[in-house]
């Protein structure tokens, strides 16, 4: 009786393995779900703004933080929100996906938002100041209700 084994070469099994890293690598670089696509091509000008008006804060909006936790002329992130406060008074969303590769972005420091990946930094009102982002970051709507910012 024969039997007709089935083996598996070396080179089938790094053919097979460089195959699968080719395929994650264009995944990976293809930009599918991770916003750089987008980034470059959402390009705002403006971020949205909201000032301070007395109300009460809407039931189902999410509050993203308090008036007083944005200093002024800086800013906090919170979630996927830049929130900045230029001046007194004056609050700004603004998204937190750097326009250069999709990164996102880390700290608010000194009046700049930074992304770690490349150095890029924004003003708080989203305006490249330094490349190699060439777009503003994109607004993200938010508005002031009482003391709570929240999206929208």
């Amino acid at each position: 009786m024969t039997t007709h084994e089935n083996t598996v070469g070396r080179r089938q099994v790094l053919a097979g393995a460089g195959i699968g890293l080719g395929a994650t690598a264009i995944a990976a670089c293809s930009g599918y779900g991770g916003g750089r696509g987008d980034a470059e091509s959402t390009g705002k000008t403006d971020a949205a703004t909201a000032t301070s008006a007395p109300g009460e804060t809407p039931a189902s909006a999410g509050v993203l933080a308090t008036t007083s936790q944005v200093p002024v002329g800086s800013g906090v992130i919170v979630d996927d929100v830049v929130l900045t406060q230029p001046t007194a008074g004056v609050f700004k969303g603004l998204s937190t996906v750097c326009t250069h590769a999709g990164c996102a972005v880390s700290s608010v420091a000194d009046g700049k938002i930074i992304c770690p990946c490349h150095g890029s930094t924004f003003g708080l009102d989203g305006a490249v100041l330094k490349g190699p982002a060439t777009k503003p970051l994109a607004a993200v709507p938010v508005s002031v209700h009482g003391q709570d910012i929240v999206k929208g």
